[in-house]
């Protein structure tokens, strides 16, 4: 098996040059990011990062060794063939859901064999709901790419402790693949992730986080702690649009990261404020692990109310006599 540090500098640099290639070459030309009126760029941008973010993975995959059962392939391929012809040539939200409700039924139920049915249902609905929530929170550079830094970075460390080094291994090469793609995405962004990017990386980010629980590496709250800037911003957005009456399926810059840049705050302080946000959330997961039960699920309210907090602050200041929301 090869060092970490190596599979982490090739997934690194496979990632920097095929997303730069991505980026200059008449590929940019494939697929597009037009501005519009639920945009917060001006300028059309690339959106085939995500080829080339994937393109590292493989490589860091293909170093660690990594193996999955041929249902997982075959979902993660699905996922990925998907959302590049969303990207390509545009689908209907219904076809997308369809697609990955079976590539999420097909993992969970390789992962999570023995599972009873409500396990797997409820699970199904949180792999399907983590590819879509990823995707609707990908709309500011460097965000998407952070958050996949950050806690696929909080994966490889817990499960290292835990001693699944494989495994490690595997959301190492994420988290470096993705701090590659940072290098042209961060604030003024060259290229976007686009579906292909950003969905799988919700897929994986769900999956795995299965993964790492069916194999005692964490407990089922870890995932959701790593991953809450993402997963409360973009869960509570859609209740709140939902009880609005907004059709949900359709694009907005709604989401609560989309109203502090709009806030005049901007993309670059945007994403800083978000990575401390998610560095504290995956530092503060990791010291829960070594807790007990009691502290760890008291630990947890705590940070539900700073999270409530945080919205609270964020709609006072949204909602102040006076500002504009351009």
């Amino acid at each position: 098996m090869w060092p970490a540090v190596f599979i982490a500098l090739i997934a690194f640099a496979v990632a920097v040059l095929a997303v730069g290639w991505l980026a200059r070459s008449r590929a940019a030309r494939i697929a597009l990011d037009e501005p519009n009126a639920r945009s917060l760029h001006t300028v059309p941008v690339p959106r085939t990062g995500g080829i080339g973010l994937l393109a590292g993975i493989a490589a860091g995959w293909l170093l660690a060794g990594a193996h999955w059962s041929w249902a997982f392939w075959i979902a993660l391929a699905l996922i990925v063939a998907v959302s590049l012809l969303d990207d390509l040539r545009g689908l209907s939200a219904a076809i997308r859901l369809a697609v990955h409700l079976l590539a999420s039924a097909l993992a969970v139920l390789a992962l999570l064999p023995e599972a009873g049915g409500l396990t797997v249902a409820i699970a199904v609905l949180l792999v399907a709901w983590m590819c879509n929530l990823y995707n609707f929170m990908d709309g500011s550079d460097g965000l998407a790419g952070g958050m996949a830094c950050s806690g696929f970075l909080c994966y490889a460390v817990a499960a290292a402790f835990a001693g699944s080094t494989q495994f490690a291994l595997m959301n190492l090469a994420i988290a470096a693949a993705a701090a590659g793609f940072l290098v042209h995405n961060f604030h003024p962004a060259r290229i976007f992730l686009g579906d292909a990017g950003s969905v799988p990386l919700g897929f994986l980010a769900a999956t795995l986080g299965l993964t790492g629980w069916q194999q005692h590496d964490w407990t089922w709250w870890f995932p959701l702690l790593v991953f809450a800037p993402f997963i409360v911003d973009a869960s509570v957005t859609l209740a709140r649009r939902l009880l609005s009456g907004a059709r949900v399926w359709e694009a907005h810059r709604d989401h609560y990261y989309q109203r502090l840049v709009r806030l005049g705050i901007g993309h670059r302080r945007t994403a800083l404020l978000e990575y401390a946000l998610m560095a504290g959330s995956g530092a503060l997961a990791l010291w829960a692990l070594t807790l007990r039960d009691a502290l760890q699920y008291g630990m947890l309210a705590a940070v539900a109310a700073v999270y409530l907090v945080l919205l609270v602050l964020i709609e006072r200041a949204w909602h102040r006599p006076g500002v504009a929301h351009d």
